[in-house]
């Protein structure tokens, strides 16, 4: 069975109220009792959703084979896009984005985890014969979790999670917004499914974007004491079979990692960045968002990735570079500095 999702929507909506709610002109020759259902990203877009292009450089190939059927758009952007796509045009697509996730999500912004007034363990939760539930957990409406599965003590499982069986949900950790795979160990203190860190800038103040994904933990994953994953903003975050990660790691929304990683502690991952197979990270390491690491990669601890990483490379260093690469800069620099001392033996 289809997972209901963790939000309820509203609409649908015309064009016109979608216009009014972002504060957007609508485009020459546009019927403002379009009906649209939802809020896509522009690649998984449909006739029946609106979808937005800002300034990133990465997505402007997709506004041409959008097949959303309205598009918030910069005025300077909007002959690029298809016909079939009606423009919304606004000079802050970004921030019209926002406030149409809004209008669909109304009750976005404070998603509930448990109902008000309702047992700790709620009654409609699905819960098979096995687990193991301590004193002070909190299980919320609809959640389900599988046999053989501990909850431990004032852990939080919100509703309509899934957790599966034979795994582990350490003390005063929180699920929510998450589908768990078989075998996954959360520790501690995690935090998983709050917010993603997303904020339309803007000159008087900055625009909270309502977070509307989910958290995807496959099979036996293992999860470090007080690490935080967020929420997709409109698609997932996902964290792929195998993966290990350490303690007090940070990744960001719609980041998609793939099968047996390794993240050492004290890593931060930013937003939509993508991860193949079997990569490494080491200790205080992270990257910028909307990178590719590829399968086997290494990045050195304490490195920070700004560009995309080969498969099988290994980088090191802040911007990070191929190993061979920045230990001969490092080589360098010392010879210049040493040179620079006259034979010094001084700090």
């Amino acid at each position: 069975m289809e997972h209901p999702g963790f939000f309820d929507r509203a609409g649908p909506f015309t064009l016109a109220d979608i216009a009014h709610a972002t504060g957007a002109t609508l485009g020459l020759d546009t019927n403002p009792h379009q009906l649209i259902d939802d809020v896509r990203a522009l690649s998984e877009a449909a006739g029946n959703h609106v979808s937005f292009i800002d300034t990133n450089k990465k997505y402007l190939s997709q506004v041409a084979t959008t097949r959303a059927g309205a598009c918030l758009i910069a005025p300077q952007l909007a002959d690029r896009l298809p016909k079939s796509a009606a423009a919304l045009l606004t000079a802050q697509p970004y921030h019209g984005f926002a406030r149409s996730l809004l209008l669909f999500y109304p009750q976005s912004l404070h998603p509930m985890a448990a109902r008000p007034g309702a047992p700790p363990i709620d009654p409609t939760a699905k819960i098979e014969e096995g687990v193991f539930i301590e004193p002070g957990a909190i299980i919320g409406a609809g959640a389900q979790i599988g046999r053989g599965t501990r909850i431990a003590a004032n852990a939080v499982i919100g509703q309509r999670c899934t957790i599966g069986r034979d795994s582990y949900i350490g003390a005063l950790a929180t699920v929510t917004h998450a589908l768990v795979g078989d075998r996954v160990i959360i520790h501690s203190g995690v935090r998983i499914g709050q917010d993603g860190f997303g904020f339309a800038m803007g000159r008087n103040g900055h625009l909270k974007v309502p977070q509307i994904g989910r958290v995807i933990i496959q099979d036996d994953v293992e999860i470090g004491a007080n690490t935080t994953i967020d929420r997709g903003a409109l698609k997932d975050t996902v964290i792929g079979e195998g993966s290990k990660i350490d303690n007090l790691v940070q990744i960001g929304h719609n980041v998609v990692m793939g099968r047996n990683c390794v993240i050492v502690a004290m890593t931060g991952i930013s937003g939509s960045a993508v991860l193949g197979d079997f990569v490494v990270m080491g200790g205080q390491s992270g990257s910028v968002g909307h990178i590719k690491i590829g399968d086997g990669a290494q990045i050195g601890g304490a490195s920070h990735a700004t560009h995309d990483v080969p498969a099988g490379a290994r980088y090191l260093g802040t911007p990070a570079k191929p190993f061979r690469q920045q230990a001969r800069e490092y080589a360098l620099m010392k010879r210049l500095t040493d040179r620079g001392k006259g034979g010094r033996d001084d700090d």
